[in-house]
């Protein structure tokens, strides 16, 4: 193997036995999960499935009752902030500054992070034009569309230049539009920075876009492949009727 499919293949994030409880509810029992560099990777669950517990373990907001997990080789109980630099995050929850403008909120994340003003200039106009948000930048976020306000939340999650960009439910209340072109440009993502990706989500035809699923049930990972092999497994013909066969849920 050369050392170009070496990288691509590079394991970016290792989650061995992870389990987590509140009180007497089990959120998360026994979770193994692996990222690879490159890799668009959605983890498929109804609501309730422990898919933000998990999404709170890995960005160190909760720590797991048993198990570890490593970001880009570093444990992130051992080492949380070599673990957490590598890692990029658009939450559920809307968390931009609506007061500020677009700039003022990624030049602050730039400043948390110790870059150098010219560089956050040199950034912020990078992820902004990609976006095609630079015409924006002047204008306050409340001023932006739930669509182009998760954009931005997108741009400030790549400033820092983060492995691995874990998106958790990040389409909630966006047009289909909107959640196409969100997901599209993360999968390019993948491809053109090897970004691994990490996608949660209770949305079937958000999942079918991943190079792999990962079906979380009652904090359980119930199954996970491509959504092919899922599709095959559960002797359905589509992705949607794989999850409902797995977890009984209705996905309308």
């Amino acid at each position: 193997m050369s050392a170009r499919d070496r990288a691509q293949h590079a394991v970016t994030l290792k989650v061995s036995g992870v389990s987590k409880s509140y009180g007497s509810r089990m959120a998360l029992n026994g979770i193994d999960l692996q990222l690879h560099a490159g890799e668009f990777v959605a983890l498929l669950g109804p609501n309730g499935a422990g898919k933000t517990t998990l999404f709170q373990l890995l960005t160190g907001l909760f720590v797991a009752d048993e198990g570890s997990i490593e970001v880009g080789g570093h444990h992130i109980g051992a080492n949380p902030v070599a673990a957490l630099a590598g890692i990029g995050v658009v939450f559920q929850q809307a968390t931009l500054d609506l007061d500020l403008t677009v700039a003022a909120n990624l030049r602050f994340h730039c400043r948390l992070h110790g870059i150098p003003r010219a560089v956050a200039r040199r950034r912020i106009r990078e992820e902004l034009e990609r976006l095609d948000l630079m015409d924006r930048a002047d204008e306050p976020a409340r001023s932006l569309s739930g669509g182009n306000r998760r954009k931005v939340e997108l741009a400030r999650s790549l400033l820092h230049e983060p492995n691995i960009l874990f998106m958790d439910e990040a389409t909630v209340g966006l047009d289909p539009a909107s959640r196409e072109q969100l997901v599209g440009y993360v999968t390019s993502l993948c491809r053109q920075r090897s970004l691994s990706v990490l996608w949660a989500t209770h949305l079937v035809d958000e999942a079918e876009r991943a190079n792999r699923v990962l079906v979380l049930h009652k904090g359980q990972l119930l199954a996970q492949g491509t959504p092919q092999s899922l599709i095959e497994h559960a002797n359905q013909p589509t992705l949607a009727d794989a999850f409902l066969t797995m977890t009984g849920v209705n996905t309308n």
